[in-house]
């Protein structure tokens, strides 16, 4: 199975389900697309609907849908224009579950931040843990 191998490692440490769903979409957009970048952007899209970024692996959300502006939108006109993405973070949530993730994380000055900087903060703080989850 292809996808096994090209798994990235914060799904790796995430849980069955989470490796299930980002595994049968990249396989199956393998067979549709072929090689290159797009069966691993296709299998993020599908991950980011039910699962967001926390730390350095994938967790279920309270909600199903798009994780951000870019992952609501579809078709050819996302892939010639894309937008700037969250990076896992669900930029959609409440702030109050932003702030909650935050404090997990100890992102410093989350009690004054507006939504927009806790999402931000909180997609840098998740690629720190994830530099130093692969450093290790």
């Amino acid at each position: 199975m292809p996808a096994r191998k090209a798994m990235p490692s914060t799904v790796a440490r995430s849980s069955k389900k989470a490796q299930r769903t980002w595994a049968k979409t990249y396989d199956s957009a393998m067979k549709e697309y072929g090689e290159g970048d797009r069966p691993r952007r296709t299998a993020f899209a599908s991950l980011k609907h039910s699962f967001e970024k926390v730390g350095d692996h994938w967790e279920s959300k309270d909600h199903k849908g798009p994780s951000d502006k870019q992952a609501a939108r579809s078709g050819v006109s996302a892939r010639r224009n894309p937008s700037k993405t969250a990076g896992g973070v669900d930029a959609n949530a409440s702030k109050q579950h932003l702030y909650e993730l935050a404090k997990r994380l100890d992102v410093p000055g989350r009690s004054t931040m507006s939504k927009g900087e806790l999402v931000d903060a909180l997609r840098k703080a998740n690629d720190r843990k994830t530099a130093s989850a692969r450093s290790r």
